[in-house]
């Protein structure tokens, strides 16, 4: 069954978002001409990656390799390697094992050291063995998940944008080219060619936020709402577009007042647009993101920096923001 759909996969509803996606975000022609399999399909096994993978290889046949991270933690995760070295050898799929160490630091939660750790793996492989772009498999229910995770962890407009369809981290490429697809659509098109695919157990885990989601808010939404996915993509979209608005803002205001920030010249502006920056220039170059009391007192210190011996020290994120001389500094987690 595995070749039968990877040979006619004219019915998985994976393959017509891939090629829209794909003409979307093209590889730059260098690369795309060079690189014998510019293409990476990160593969845990699950239908989602499953039905992406099968799509990637029907439509850049020979151009498409798997990576599958083995996260550490459950005692499934072999089965999963196992599941995935066999179907990448049936489909004659070159594959890396990439093994992470995904435990989580104390204050940490076990999603985010998972992912962190799952992004730094791929972004690694995918500079070291020469992949242009790798493809993740999160749909539209996932994105819903997303908004409604960052609507009741109060986000703003970088969490309410929910997942980029396209994004650069740690120096490699990645793409989410299903975020328009049904998810029971793709499970059912796999059922139906009889192709296998795990299901980890800890989906089911409600301790979990998003799992509590998935299992009782989206059926909700469902009944009610039909076209949830559809409505709640559209504002994710509408609040992407406003942050690279405020992006933009944020890039000119840095250009005027120095990077990093010199604190006289960030006085001058607005307290929502010194707010503004400083997401921006955290955000940009370390990934940081201050809660709301932080950035508040934040503000407040630079407001009463009026004095040359005024100090700033102070918790943001994960890191401490600091005065250097006339200008702010940042001092991320060692």
């Amino acid at each position: 069954p595995w070749r039968r759909a990877w040979a006619d996969a004219a019915d998985n509803p994976c393959l017509g978002a891939l090629s829209a996606w794909a003409a979307r975000h093209p590889l730059p022609l260098p690369v795309s001409a060079a690189a014998t399999q510019p293409w990476a399909v990160a593969y845990s096994g699950g239908a989602d990656s499953t039905a992406l993978l099968l799509a990637a290889q029907a439509l850049w046949p020979g151009r498409v390799q798997a990576l599958h991270v083995h996260h550490g933690l459950q005692a499934a995760g072999d089965d999963f390697e196992r599941h995935a070295r066999a179907a990448c050898l049936r489909l004659d799929i070159p594959l890396t094992v990439l093994r992470v160490d995904a435990r989580h630091a104390p204050g940490q939660s076990p999603e985010d050291a998972a992912r962190q750790s799952r992004y730094r793996a791929l972004a690694a492989a995918a500079r070291d063995i020469g992949v242009a772009c790798v493809l993740l498999g999160q749909h539209a229910q996932d994105q819903a998940e997303t908004l409604l995770l960052a609507l009741s962890r109060g986000a703003g407009l970088p969490g309410l944008a929910g997942m980029a369809e396209s994004f650069e981290r740690q120096g490699a490429r990645f793409g989410r080219p299903l975020l328009g697809v049904d998810g029971q659509a793709l499970r059912d098109w796999l059922d139906r060619q009889g192709i296998a695919y795990v299901v980890d157990p800890t989906n089911a885990d409600l301790r979990y936020t998003r799992n509590r989601i998935r299992a009782r808010l989206l059926p909700a939404f469902a009944e009610s709402f039909p076209a949830y996915a559809q409505t709640l993509a559209r504002s994710a979209r509408h609040a992407a577009q406003a942050q690279t608005l405020l992006d933009e803002v944020a890039a000119q205001d840095l250009a005027i007042v120095g990077d990093p920030p010199v604190i006289k010249a960030l006085q001058r502006l607005s307290r929502a647009r010194q707010a503004n920056l400083l997401r921006h220039w955290l955000r940009a170059n370390w990934q940081a993101m201050p809660s709301e009391a932080q950035l508040e007192q934040a503000l407040d210190q630079i407001a009463a920096c009026t004095t040359r011996g005024h100090q700033i020290r102070l918790k943001l994120a994960s890191g401490y923001l600091l005065r250097a001389g006339a200008g702010l500094s940042y001092q991320p987690p060692i």
